[in-house]
């Protein structure tokens, strides 16, 4: 295994994040929600379509299939996470979960509202690609960084990811605002060319960590046992563990109730923006902007700030936050108070994901051989998360006809995790444990 801190090392990690923040920005986030809000919206049927014979809200359709499509991933990760630690490959699995996301990615550049079905296949076809792919870069951290250095190394992460995510997207923006520049005249093809873009970068620039980074765990054997089976039992493990451990126990389900928060607002933003408020493309594009800029300061920031106060400290005021953006998006009105939001959404977003990851790594048995069966344990409970999320956006704007009602929902979930958080802070030396 390489020296842990080698700085050539951590960069190429981080420009996983870089490559596969492209997706994050342009398919979940901007271009594809806009695009698809606007193609399923007709005069003859308004929100309404027809996925395979079944009428759904269309923003609702979307929220599903990325349920069902995290729904498979929890179900799929331990047995994946469990054949890595064997045989010492996960390498090889982020190799596999990019490939097939950026093909899912350029898949959609076929999308247009006579293909709904395969649009909608693909885009969960490429939140699967996503999702194994940061489980695995994920459980890199604990063997790149040291546990005083991976707050700072998490953010980085998150820091790349936001700038080279910013870079693609830009170049997207140029096609979507200038389509005459190129000679462009179909309508849809802007968005479509940006969605295989997103395939072609995902691919190209996760070829830097697949060269440096080590193949997997160090502590391979061969092994005859059922993996599928194994897979649960590492998780069952993990959990057994974890009756012992209070802190990182209670750190998991205050993560697990405010990544139902923070999740669903990441993936649904950009419907809420284009559907209640009719930003258009362009202005969408630009909210979502500053959102990934003001997100790298926000990373940094809270990085820094956890030396001073401590983790956990610094998380329960993020979701303070977190839990007046949700009251607050329930009252906007108009497109300036929509900006206002994403500016402090932006700061608390990049912050909240860096240090939940390093809190959780610094949290982890010193020496764990076995780091991506605990990180598919911090998947799983994230991806559990975000299926209940998404799944109670979805039901409640069906149920109630107004959107603004999941958003406020959220807010629950929110002070879910803080409740949490609050009865984690009041361990004795939890936040001493992070500092060493």
């Amino acid at each position: 295994m390489e020296q842990k801190n080698d700085k050539k090392v951590i960069r190429s990690w981080a420009f996983f994040d870089w490559a596969n923040s492209a997706y994050n920005l342009v398919i979940t986030s901007t271009i594809f929600p806009a695009y698809y809000t606007i193609i399923t919206t007709t005069a003859e049927h308004g929100d309404k379509v027809s996925f395979f014979g079944r009428s759904f809200t269309n923003t609702a359709l979307s929220n599903y299939a990325l349920a069902v499509a995290y729904l498979i991933m929890v179900f799929l990760l331990p047995v994946l996470s469990a054949i890595a630690d064997y045989r010492g490959n996960k390498k090889i699995f982020m190799k596999i979960f990019t490939y097939v996301g950026s093909l899912a990615c350029i898949g959609l550049f076929f999308f247009k509202l006579e293909t709904l079905e395969l649009g909608i296949i693909c885009f969960a076809i490429a939140a699967m690609g996503y999702v194994g792919g940061v489980l695995f870069s994920n459980s890199y951290l604990p063997e790149i960084a040291s546990k005083d250095q991976q707050d700072e190394v998490s953010a980085q992460g998150f820091a790349y990811g936001y700038v080279g995510s910013v870079f693609l997207q830009i170049i997207c923006f140029v096609f979507v605002l200038k389509p005459e520049l190129f000679g462009i005249t179909d309508a849809s093809l802007p968005a479509r060319i940006s969605f295989l873009l997103v395939g072609v970068w995902w691919i190209a620039f996760s070829q830097i960590p697949f060269r440096k980074l080590p193949a997997g765990s160090p502590n391979f054997v061969s092994t005859t046992k059922n993996l599928a089976h194994s897979g649960f039992q590492e998780l069952g493990k993990v959990w057994k563990q974890l009756k012992d451990m209070d802190v990182l126990k209670r750190f998991l389900l205050a993560f697990f109730f405010y990544s139902m928060g923070v999740q669903t607002v990441m993936l649904a933003a950009a419907g809420f923006g284009e559907k209640l408020l009719h930003l258009g493309t362009s202005k969408l594009i630009m909210v979502i902007l500053i959102i990934q800029l003001v997100a790298i300061l926000g990373a940094i920031v809270m990085s820094r700030l956890a030396k001073r106060i401590g983790n956990v400290n610094v998380l329960i005021l993020v979701v303070c936050i977190w839990v007046l953006a949700c009251v607050g998006a329930y009252f906007i009105t108009n497109e300036y108070q929509f900006y206002a939001l994403a500016v402090v959404v932006g700061m608390i977003m990049g912050g909240i994901q860096s240090l939940s990851r390093s809190t959780y790594s610094k949290f982890l048995p010193e020496g764990t051989p076995d780091s991506t069966s605990f990180f598919s344990f911090y998947d799983v409970t994230e991806k559990l998360a975000v299926v209940i999320g998404l799944f109670s956006f979805a039901y409640i704007e069906e149920l109630t006809g107004n959107m603004r009602n999941s958003v406020l929902a959220l807010a629950v979930f929110f002070i879910l995790g803080l409740v949490f958080l609050l009865l984690l802070r009041g361990l004795k030396n939890a936040d001493l444990r992070l500092r060493g």
